[in-house]
């Protein structure tokens, strides 16, 4: 379905005049000035003016055209302000919400008056509105598309192809109340926006069961208080585990078996040069000084690990037993850690970096994996399935003194604590899901390291590739991440 031109009329719908496809438009939230809305079918341009202080924290209050619908949906529009010099937080977007209520959960595609330009969403009643932020910044056309839960941004500047912008998961149930909104910020205030170019089209549902489904991959970063979450890099095909180089300036993640540089400044990422290393997986990991590169690298069926310079070069061979996959870097830089599978079992080793005889440090039944060291170097974190679920660990560096973590009824994986010692973020499943696999519904979730229960921190479609290996900014105050998206066959 598309919007633009003159419309039909719904049966059963009492439609008010003068909204094109829309329904209906409502004050939504505390608006003590009555926004409102006219469609100028000649031109096919949506004029809307809306009030109300602001779309964040636990309630909302904005003006809203909609309708009510199911289904999958594509969402794309031209977004103006026709008047210059507004609050640079007023709104304009499309919205995608479970109910009229103002505390209620919602998905949004939004440009701020300063250009700004997000993905805002709440997952539950009086929730607090959470973000992820485009890299554009004014766009002339947004989009947002919803694919059963996985909920989309797009945007493009004038002229140029679209770039999917971020994504999330969040459960609303059809049907839902469709359309576009503007919020003036301001509550005694009315901003005007003028969206063209409309266009709503409905899907058929998808299902992450499609045969052989195209992936799309987002780096993005977040900050520990979770309220600040960006996509830094977006591109088609599956890409994987970044990690933040020691001066901040770039990341590291693997494609195709390869090792790509990306700048945090931004551009495309480059090629790292790692010799005969071609069949590099999601293990791999930075020198405490910033100078060599961690890799595991398959060339035949086993996993080997090897270490290259991060300027490129040769790999140098560290196991020479496999499959051997890298996760962790002793502070002293002296020692890897890893996990490998000996006579069936897999196990956490570490191993000298000059090479030499690799020591064993778990022996309980079941897979011990993802070896990290905290910054102190007095303990190793893992990850064990020996009690059950797959729970966090820690032992000290010669392998005793081994307690369990976390306690609870997910599956947790992959800990990673943050340089300064204060935090441990991890990747969480859901109870039934077997092994780390790809394309699930996961959490990254974070607890301090002194002591604490663990929080969300960003619920996200990823798992193998999301955070396989440390992803710390220097900062301390972000890490680094991929999440997916899966595209129709």
């Amino acid at each position: 379905m598309l919007l633009g031109g003159p419309p039909a009329p719904r049966p059963g719908l009492a439609q008010q005049a003068g909204l094109g496809e829309f329904e209906n438009q409502s004050d939504v939230g505390v608006t003590p000035r009555a926004g409102s809305a006219e469609f100028d079918a000649a031109r096919g341009e949506y004029r809307i003016r809306g009030g109300g202080t602001n779309l964040w924290e636990g309630t909302d209050a904005f003006h809203f055209v909609w309708l009510r619908t199911s289904g999958d949906l594509n969402l794309a529009a031209d977004v103006v302000w026709p008047q210059a010099g507004g609050n640079a937080h007023r709104k304009a977007g499309w919205m995608i919400r479970q109910s009229l209520e103002p505390d209620s959960p919602y998905v949004d595609a939004v440009v701020h008056g300063d250009g700004l330009t997000a993905l805002q969403f709440r997952r539950t009643p009086g929730g607090l509105t959470e973000e992820v932020r485009a890299r554009i910044s004014a766009p002339t056309t947004i989009g947002l598309e919803r694919h059963g839960d996985q909920f989309t941004l797009w945007a493009a500047g004038a002229g140029q192809a679209p770039n999917r912008e971020g994504s999330i998961q969040l459960a609303l149930h059809d049907p839902v109340y469709v359309g576009l909104l503007v919020c003036a910020h301001d509550a005694q205030a009315l901003e005007e926006a003028v969206f063209s170019h409309v266009t709503l089209e409905h899907q058929a549902m998808s299902r992450a069961a499609d045969p052989e489904p195209e992936v799309e991959s987002s780096l993005e970063t977040i900050a520990v208080d979770g309220k600040e979450r960006k996509v830094v890099y977006h591109a088609r095909g599956r890409f994987e585990a970044p990690n933040w180089s020691r001066d901040g300036k770039a990341w590291f993640f693997n494609r195709d078996g390869h090792i790509y540089v990306q700048p945090v400044s931004g551009g495309e990422p480059r090629l790292l040069d790692t010799g005969s290393a071609t069949h590099c997986n999601n293990d791999h990991g930075l020198s405490p000084d910033g100078r060599l590169l961690a890799i595991s690298n398959s060339p035949r069926d086993a996993s080997l690990i090897y270490i290259v310079p991060t300027t490129g070069g040769g790999p140098r061979l560290i196991t020479p037993t496999g499959p051997s996959y890298w996760h962790g870097w002793s502070p002293d830089g002296k020692t890897l850690a890893y996990c490998a599978e000996r006579n069936g079992n897999f196990d956490i080793y570490t191993i000298p970096v000059e090479g030499g005889k690799e020591t064993r440090l778990t022996t309980a039944d079941g897979l011990d994996d993802g070896p990290d060291y905290s910054p102190d170097g007095k303990y190793i974190y893992f990850n064990s399935e020996r009690t059950g679920l797959m729970q966090i660990w820690r032992m000290k560096p010669d392998g005793s003194g081994q307690e369990q973590i976390t306690h609870d009824d997910y599956n947790n994986w992959f800990a990673h604590p943050s340089p300064d010692g204060k935090w441990l973020v991890f990747l969480t499943y859901e109870r039934g899901v077997k092994g780390h696999p790809p394309n699930q519904r996961v959490m990254l979730r974070i607890m301090p390291l002194a002591g604490g229960s663990p929080r969300v921190l960003a619920k996200l479609f990823g798992g193998q590739g999301t955070i396989n290996v440390p992803s710390w900014a220097p900062d301390c105050r972000h890490l680094a991440f991929v999440s997916y998206r899966l595209l129709k066959p």
